[in-house]
């Protein structure tokens, strides 16, 4: 996997952090600059080590996959991609009986939440033979910015553009598996 590629499925990854980030900012009233950091160092750590636990499961098995590694770097990015689209037409944000979701177990569960399909990735660059440190560290800086960025437009324009980052995260990771499926065989 090339950069550009890295670079366009951290952007799909983050796409949970981000939407969550931007309900978070707009149910947090008076968001500060600690509320801003909590959430995007949270939600960029989980991010950035998911795909490090997944790959390192993913080597384990990745020699007996090694000739359907394009199948299955398309089928995992292809169901996380549908899983964003799914959960962009339902009601999912901050959980909003918690005083503070940036901190404790919300923020903990939050950042749990929005890395799993990270670890189903991790496996996928496995399968594909790629190394994983760049991409963590990837994942890491491009999820932490969209949700510093996120929080704080959530709390000036509330949740207009919650859906279309998760619509757009879910296409950029179905785009990216079909894109690794096609390179195979052209």
């Amino acid at each position: 996997m090339g950069i550009t590629e890295i670079i366009l499925v951290a952007i799909g990854l983050s796409m949970d952090a981000f939407a969550v980030s931007v309900g978070c900012g707009a149910f947090i009233e008076n968001v500060t600059k600690r509320h801003v950091f909590r959430l995007s160092f949270h939600f960029g750590l989980f991010q950035g080590f998911m795909p490090v636990i997944g790959w390192a499961a993913g080597k384990g098995f990745a020699s007996y996959i090694e000739s359907w590694s394009h199948w299955v770097a398309f089928l995992i990015l292809a169901a996380i991609g549908a899983k964003a689209l799914k959960e962009a037409f339902s009601p999912n944000s901050c959980p909003y009986n918690v005083p503070d979701p940036s901190r404790g177990l919300s923020l903990v569960f939050l950042s749990v939440a929005t890395s799993i399909d990270a670890l189903a990735a991790g496996v996928s660059v496995a399968a594909m033979g790629g190394g994983i440190i760049l991409f963590a560290v990837v994942t890491f800086a491009i999820t932490a910015g969209l949700s510093a960025f996120a929080t704080l437009a959530g709390n000036k324009v509330a949740s207009k553009y919650q859906t279309t980052a998760e619509i757009a995260g879910g296409l950029i990771l179905i785009l990216i598996g079909l894109k690794i499926l096609l390179s195979h065989y052209l």
